[in-house]
């Protein structure tokens, strides 16, 4: 009885969990006809990629899903290189100032800048309505640096020695022999330091004030908050005409935001598994 019990109140909760989910994809799919005659609908009897192609068609959703793109693979290559560069450097023990250089990575752990600092350095380094604005500021994190310092340290410094005694420099060292060595502590900061430039948003908010250079979260937040925005351009090229429903396309825009990382995670998984545990054990 505790089994069945068990079974069926988890069931229960992961209905409850998934259903939101199913129901977003479901409507997205949904025939727009079919939508005014019945709006909650379980399982549609007609399919319809009306709403995709309208938000397709459309030029704002196209520039900030190409510029959600572009933050997603540029941004994410840069952080694991400066990331990775930081923590082999800080890992190995003949650096000058090596703990002078932790602390300093520690600090900024402990102590945030603030919105107003942040902001300020980003107007004086002339990034404000630029899409590098999203990208610099939030290149590297601290706590990433540490965790993967940990990974760096289980690497043995035999591996190193051997290849510089073959002529390898530490440029060499750290791109033929220390990175192939850590790709799944890589695939797995790649997997974070994706999602989080695939959901920028806040800072998309603060320092970009031309919509054409938006990432997809801010356009998405405005469809959904208000669709019949005409403010500077954000939601007016969504307003849906007599034949789309504007909550078919809003489910639409959740599932083209949604969609990639669920792609990009199963081929990522095995790696990511073995990566999310780099630091935890010390031999």
């Amino acid at each position: 009885m505790f089994d069945l019990c068990n079974v069926a109140v988890l069931g229960l909760i992961g209905i409850t969990a998934l259903f939101p989910i199913y129901y977003t994809f479901i409507l997205s799919f949904t025939d727009p006809v079919e939508y005014y005659r019945r709006p909650l609908i379980l399982f549609p009897s007609r399919w319809s990629l009306d709403a995709y192609k309208y938000l397709m068609s459309t030029g704002t959703f196209l520039d900030a899903l190409g510029n959600s793109v572009f933050l997603a693979t540029v941004g994410t290559a840069l952080s694991l290189v400066v990331s990775s560069g930081l923590a082999y450097a800080i890992s190995r023990k003949r650096l000058r100032f090596r703990r002078f250089i932790m602390f300093a990575i520690l600090f900024t752990i402990l102590f945030q800048p603030g919105l107003i600092p942040s902001y300020l350095v980003v107007r004086q380094l002339g990034l404000i309505d630029s899409i590098w604005s999203l990208i610099i500021p939030s290149l590297t994190s601290g706590w990433y640096v540490l965790l993967m310092k940990g990974f760096f340290d289980s690497i043995p410094d035999s591996l190193e020695d051997a290849a510089r005694m073959d002529g390898a420099n530490e440029m060499g060292i750290w791109f033929r022999i220390v990175l192939p060595l850590s790709l799944p502590a890589l695939v797995a900061f790649g997997l974070f330091f994706g999602v989080g430039y695939w959901n920028t948003f806040f800072n998309a908010v603060m320092y970009i004030n031309d919509h054409h250079k938006w990432p997809l979260q801010v356009i998405l937040q405005n469809m959904l908050v208000d669709p019949t925005s005409t403010a500077n351009g954000s939601a007016a090229d969504f307003r849906a005409d007599r034949k789309l429903p504007s909550e078919t396309l809003k489910m639409a825009a959740i599932v083209i935001a949604t969609l990639p990382i669920m792609m990009v995670y199963p081929f990522l998984q095995k790696h990511f598994a073995k990566g999310a545990m780099v630091g935890s054990v010390k031999e």
